[in-house]
């Protein structure tokens, strides 16, 4: 018997993640935060220091863009950026505490409002639903490097 048909993933995923962000916005605003400086924010997380260009790979941005971010987030001392003691012509970003605190704040209140969402989900399905995500998203992250 031929599997029933089903929404193609990027159907279902799509809207999802549209909805997701737009829920975002008024919690990174409550933060003084940009969708943009948020995900600079998260990016420096994984690394103690990043170059801009690495940084701007990473998270998926155009590395001439986000100077604006940058300076705006240095300007508010939410992160460091100083040139890189081996090519002065590179800079070198890092989170300060400020800037951590500020990331884990408003990561726990997007991540509260998920949970309410995730709630509608038997608690199985709901930690097999995020560990699912979890691998495809490491994966297709591998693909692109």
């Amino acid at each position: 018997m031929p599997e029933a048909r089903r929404p193609d993933l990027a159907a279902m995923i799509a809207p999802l993640g549209r909805a997701l962000m737009t829920a975002e916005l008024p919690v990174l605003e409550r933060h003084g935060l940009s969708m943009w400086a948020y995900a600079v924010l998260l990016g420096l997380g994984k690394e103690p220091v990043y170059t801009q260009a690495a940084l701007a790979k990473a998270i998926g941005a155009d590395k001439t863009r986000i100077i604006g971010v940058l300076d705006e987030l240095q300007r508010r001392e939410l992160i460091r950026r100083e040139p890189d003691p081996a090519d002065r012509r590179v800079n070198l970003l890092s989170l300060t505490h400020t800037g951590r605190t500020l990331r884990d704040r408003a990561q726990s209140d997007i991540q509260e409002q998920e949970n309410r969402l995730l709630a509608h989900l038997p608690a199985a399905d709901r930690r097999s639903f995020l560990r699912s995500l979890q691998t495809l998203t490491a994966l297709v992250t591998e693909q692109s490097e």
